[in-house]
């Protein structure tokens, strides 16, 4: 099944479905996505990262989990398939692919799927709406980098911290200096690297296409990108799709802060939902650059919207009574495209 799910877009398979020897697999998903070309031309890629993805879906036999999901990326322009990150928008199609497949029965006019993701060890409850018992992508709820409107699913994360790295902050520290560079290293939910965009000479409102053609930017923030990993506890990054690099700046439009994201290569068109919520966090966290330029609402349950290049992502951050983040929920959208056969 080929689903939008938030603002990516992939092929949604039945583990089952694939062959379960790891080369096989990833040799078949080359195929299916057309890579490596930077066109995608002899298959169904989109010649972006966000379009180049694959969630791999199975019930599950966890206590309490409906299914297990394990997301891979699949590179455009080389011939590699990771699973070494997550992906929060492809999850939002999860828990509608598994009701359509069968994994899980609906429920009543609203379905919770509990779905733990493979990559990380997380859990995430999708909330889907299927009236009648059947799923619908249609209603009213909009999200940014995605035109019109469609059936809300909101997606309440679990246990996000360290997911990847081992610790929220896998240095211990708030602030670590990085080739002269004041940076936060965090993970609630994905690996990050949070800095402000003055530090590395942009102003951090900067569209994509200019952030794609900054070539010396793009070195300076790569450098600091492969300085970082082991400390991360990532290793070597230099052929993996993490940490992100995020860099922040003042909110322009009623928000808590702006970010422009790279993933790591490509500036990204939105930000990734598990970026968003490691932003959010890093917002938080006294002293971080984040924290330096954010506007964060008062209250144990904060509403922070992170202002991206093509509009907003809110993420609802519920902190206990330390401050420490307790739960991160965002409303994201799905829309089933195509349901067939797929050569590889």
């Amino acid at each position: 099944m080929w689903m939008r799910g938030g603002t990516s877009k992939g092929g949604y398979f039945l583990k089952s479905d694939l062959p379960a020897e790891t080369a096989a697999r990833d040799a078949f998903l080359l195929g299916v996505m057309g890579s490596p070309d930077p066109r995608q031309i002899d298959g169904m890629g989109g010649a972006d990262p966000l379009t180049s993805k694959v969630a791999l879906v199975s019930r599950s036999e966890r206590e309490g989990i409906d299914v297990d999901y394990l997301f891979l990326q699949v590179f455009v322009d080389q011939a590699i398939v990771t699973d070494a990150q997550n992906c929060g928008n492809i999850l939002a199609g999860v828990g509608p692919f598994a009701i359509e497949r069968g994994l899980v029965a609906a429920t009543g006019d609203e379905t919770r799927v509990a779905i733990y993701m493979e990559n990380t060890g997380q859990v995430a409850v999708a909330t889907v709406q299927t009236p009648g018992g059947t799923v619908t992508y249609a209603g009213d709820a909009a999200i940014d980098g995605v035109p019109g409107t469609h059936a809300p699913v909101p997606i309440e994360f679990r246990d996000t911290a360290g997911s990847s790295c081992g610790a929220l902050l896998p240095t211990g520290h708030a602030v670590d200096l990085v080739d002269g560079v004041p940076v936060t290293l965090i993970d609630n939910g994905m690996p990050c690297v949070v800095m402000k965009a003055e530090d590395v000479g942009i102003t951090g409102y900067e569209d994509r296409d200019w952030l794609d053609n900054a070539t010396d930017l793009k070195a300076r923030i790569e450098a600091i990108r492969l300085a970082v990993g082991e400390r991360m506890n990532l290793g070597d990054v230099s052929g993996k799709s993490v940490p992100k690099m995020m860099l922040v700046a003042p909110p322009r439009h009623g928000g808590a802060v702006t970010v422009r994201s790279f993933i790591p290569h490509r500036a990204h068109a939105t930000i990734g939902v598990l970026g968003a919520v490691s932003v959010a966090t890093a917002c938080l966290i006294p002293g971080s650059p984040a924290a330096e330029v954010a506007e964060v609402p008062q209250g144990s349950r904060k509403t922070l919207s992170v202002e991206h290049p093509t509009g907003e992502m809110s993420c609802v951050l519920e902190t206990d009574e330390g401050g420490a983040v307790r739960t991160a929920a965002l409303l994201r959208t799905a829309r089933k495209l195509m349901d067939g056969i797929v050569y590889g």
